[in-house]
């Protein structure tokens, strides 16, 4: 798993850049999914998801900030895989990030990235004990894995959870890869300059602009720009960084797949890699995650299993991070606890998906920063100060099926204290890209209606109400 990464920067995705030949490799021999997403886009709940197969409300972690509604560690109550496939007999290991305020549950080996971690001589936890590793984050994540699995026996089955913090910002590359691209200049986005015309939360979301919140982050920008001209400098920079430090995390994903090859484990051995979450790459003007737009809750899901798997499948249903705990528990054979809310892609991998399979994935975010005004934002400067960066980000759910998306925002009121509904809704076939809100049409008030419906539903189904 990566953090922040995207379909818009994978091969088999149909991306030419950057190049990601040993991530491809495990899509040519399964299964891409072109229709994943996951149920809360951001870091620490969406990881807990993985772990549990339940949504946010029902691990307990909701957000990465400190809060009320959010709590520091998964539910005692929901188990996670790992613990389960220890149960059953397997060793288990985790590496690289893990962004959970506990020490991993269900591990017999695990050396972490404390909160967000650093890409350079990085502090890691192992199990239990802080140390520094000299080098290049992504590279020591690919040696800690290769040492759990040098450690396993030859018969002995096994999980490895295998976590980068790239591409997350800021999209440090290691030096061999430091003036990969610098030819190349990266073709924006059509939605780049999006004016947020009849989508009113949307507007209020400045700070995710990536020409505002990353110019900090380059102390080399050249003075005396154009505005025009800063902001495509900002977005080159922003964008070949990225592709240069998803070269490493490749270049890592790849000495695994040889592993596996190399050790006669590859065709037993089921391979899962996906994204914590998307990531806006100057879509609508924004850099970061959260809202219920396709760039940030679209991630990139491919699996393969040799023994099972149809080979270089392309699966068209709605599956959602919720369902990787169940297909790693039902190819292993051990049973799924009730508490999962997801389904195993187990059949979907074999290219014979149920009748019943969902028709539509269901999105809850719960950080509630919309609302703060500049006087809280500076408030935030000062020490102690525990709230999360302004995203200026809302509560907000919704319902996406394969043609439309609705989306209910959450949490404002008027001077009164009175709600303030709003909503949006998008026809994805006439308008992929999200910019034309049809709520008010009349045309569109039956399909509205329905989903509504669906989404209540879908709230009782998965208990979130």
């Amino acid at each position: 798993m990566t953090d922040d990464h995207t379909v818009q920067e994978m091969g088999c995705y149909g991306s030419a850049m950057p190049p990601t030949p040993h991530l491809d490799r495990i899509a040519a021999g399964g299964t891409r999914f072109d229709n994943a997403f996951c149920t809360n886009a951001l870091c620490a709940p969406s990881r807990a998801t993985v772990l549990t197969g339940a949504f946010s409300h029902i691990h307990g972690i909701r957000g990465n900030s400190e809060g009320a509604d959010n709590v520091e560690e998964l539910s005692a109550d929901v188990p996670t895989f790992p613990e389960l496939l220890r149960d059953a007999g397997y060793r288990t290991g985790l590496v690289g990030k893990y962004h959970i305020r506990q020490a991993p549950r269900g591990f017999d080996y695990w050396c972490i990235h404390p909160g967000q971690g650093e890409y350079f001589d990085p502090e890691f936890i192992d199990n239990g004990q802080r140390r520094r590793i000299q080098g290049y984050a992504t590279d020591i994540t690919g040696d800690l894995a290769l040492e759990f699995l040098n450690g396993v026996d030859d018969d002995e089955p096994f999980c490895l959870v295998y976590q980068f913090k790239a591409p997350h910002r800021p999209f440090q590359p290691a030096p061999r890869h430091a003036g990969l691209f610098e030819e190349i200049e990266p073709t924006q986005p059509a939605t780049i300059d999006d004016d947020y015309e009849g989508r009113r939360i949307a507007g209020l979301a400045q700070d995710m602009q990536f020409d505002v919140s990353l110019a900090p982050d380059y102390d080399d920008l050249p003075e005396g720009m154009t505005d025009e001209a800063r902001r495509d400098w900002i977005y080159g920079r922003f964008i070949r960084d990225r592709w240069r430090t998803m070269v490493g995390v490749d270049e890592n994903v790849g000495r695994v797949l040889d592993w596996l090859d190399e050790n006669s484990r590859a065709d037993d051995t089921l391979v899962i890699y996906t994204s914590d979450h998307g990531y806006f790459l100057g879509e609508h003007g924004w850099y970061d995650k959260r809202f219920m737009y396709d760039p940030a809750i679209r991630i990139p899901f491919v699996a393969r299993c040799p023994t099972e798997s149809a080979v270089g499948h392309v699966a068209s249903e709605m599956v959602m991070n919720v369902d990787v705990a169940p297909t790693i528990l039902d190819f292993a054979g051990v049973e799924i606890p009730p508490t999962v809310q997801g389904r195993s892609l187990r059949p979907l991998m074999a290219a014979s998906a149920p009748d019943d399979w969902r028709q539509e994935v269901y999105y809850a975010y719960y950080e509630d920063s919309w609302r703060l005004r500049d006087t809280d934002i500076d408030q935030m400067a000062e020490p102690g100060f525990k709230y999360f960066t302004p995203h200026r980000i809302g509560p907000h759910r919704g319902i996406r099926t394969a043609s439309h998306k609705l989306i209910e925002y959450l949490g404002e009121v008027d001077d009164a204290g009175r709600p303030l509904p709003y909503w949006e809704f998008f026809d994805l076939v006439a308008d992929p890209d999200e910019l034309d809100n049809r709520y008010d049409d009349p045309d569109c008030a039956q399909t509205i209606a329905d989903l509504r419906q669906r989404l209540r539903e879908l709230q009782v189904e998965y208990g979130d109400r």
